[in-house]
């Protein structure tokens, strides 16, 4: 077996077990194992070694966020995407069944398959290794998700990077407004300390407070 995944098993019996979907097992002669135990394994494994990584990493993200968070990096579209990375679904030994019905790109199937490999590397060498693993293989995806998840709340957001300076709080000002009372455009400035830190637009002064704290933030990171 020619897949690469960033880590060599000493037992490989454990990656073709992860990598048997039902639907082959069930059709086969002999009596073989297939994933969905190491599913259900590598999905707890999966949840505690995300969830311990963005605690430490995102020590500005109360609980609520932090569940959102991690929803957002365990779920099935984020797993079955990092499985086609992979090329996972080529070596899924699958039924006829699902072979023909388009298995190996089915989002579910590849999503499962991602946490039965996480199974498989737990049962290989443990948590520290697993954890190696994850983290390496998912980092991407983490700091990607983070990235747009706090785009979604700009104004916070900006408002936890000046705190962790600062105690001199974030002043948002319209300076501008254009266009009839129907169909107004504001803009409104974000500064800090009487420094300008960023500008935007929007059709209400919510909107074009969180697009200033946007550009705001865009320019503190560099971005």
């Amino acid at each position: 077996m020619n897949l690469k995944i960033g880590y060599e098993f000493k037992n490989n019996s454990l990656l073709q077990i992860a990598l048997t979907h039902s639907s082959f097992a069930h059709e086969s002669k002999s009596n073989i194992d297939n994933n969905e135990r190491f599913e259900f394994l590598g999905d707890a494994v999966l949840e505690l070694v995300i969830s311990s990584f963005i605690f430490k990493r995102f020590p500005e993200l109360p609980e609520g966020e932090l569940t959102k968070l991690r929803a957002s990096i365990v779920c099935e579209g984020t797993l079955a995407k990092k499985a086609r990375e992979l090329n996972l679904g080529h070596f899924l030994r699958l039924g006829k069944g699902e072979e023909h019905t388009g298995g190996r790109e089915r989002d579910s199937l590849l999503a499962d398959a991602m946490e039965a490999v996480f199974g498989a590397v737990f049962l290989d060498s443990g948590i520290e290794q697993a954890e190696k693993f994850i983290i390496e293989l998912m980092k991407d995806s983490i700091f990607e998700l983070r990235k747009n998840f706090k785009h979604s709340d700009c104004k916070t957001y900006l408002q936890e990077i000046i705190q962790s300076k600062s105690k001199d709080a974030v002043e948002y000002n319209i300076i501008e407004e254009n266009g009839p009372a129907h169909d107004k455009v504001f803009v409104v400035e974000v500064s800090h300390c009487a420094d300008i830190l960023g500008r935007g637009t929007g059709k209400n002064k919510k909107e074009a407070e969180q697009n200033a704290a946007f550009d705001a933030i865009k320019k503190i990171e560099g971005n």
